[in-house]
């Protein structure tokens, strides 16, 4: 009994399962698998991908951000709001216009961070890359904060 149900859910869903892919409508929504995201390094030290909209103009926008390990970036803030989600690696975060990478915090893979207007902060990636998604309000700019 137990082989015949695992031969019928199987064949289920491999007959439901691709008619289902199959037929997608394009209209209704777009699929971009992981290969095919545009990644855009920046001789900086990190890579973004923009999923949606245009941080360099007014709206919605939605990015991918690659810090490459051992960057970081300085004190800075933004105009708007930022909603940051980690996807992969360890994002350390640290707050004050005093650049100390030693006091800056962890965020592992699934937290959730929101960058507040104004609010100065600096952060990135240690000893491993790490992945995060960025959705805010364009146009994006970072202010510069440090004071030394």
């Amino acid at each position: 009994m137990f082989k015949f149900r695992v031969t019928v859910a199987v064949a289920a869903f491999v007959t439901f399962g691709s008619v289902m892919a199959a037929d997608l409508d394009p209209a209704a929504i777009k699929i971009t698998p992981p290969d095919k995201i545009p990644w855009v390094e920046s001789p900086s030290g990190s890579a973004t991908a923009i999923l949606a909209g245009d941080p360099a103009k007014p709206g919605i926008y939605v990015e991918l951000t690659k810090w490459h390990a051992g960057h970081m970036s300085r004190p800075h803030f933004h105009q708007f709001d930022r909603y940051i989600y980690v996807i992969s690696g360890t994002w350390w975060v640290g707050t004050g216009t005093k650049y100390d990478p030693n006091s800056t915090v962890p965020m592992q893979p699934g937290s959730y961070v929101t960058h507040f207007a104004k609010g100065i902060h600096y952060d990135g990636a240690k000893d491993a890359d790490c992945v995060i998604e960025i959705v805010g309000m364009g146009p994006a700019a970072s202010t510069p904060a440090e004071v030394k």
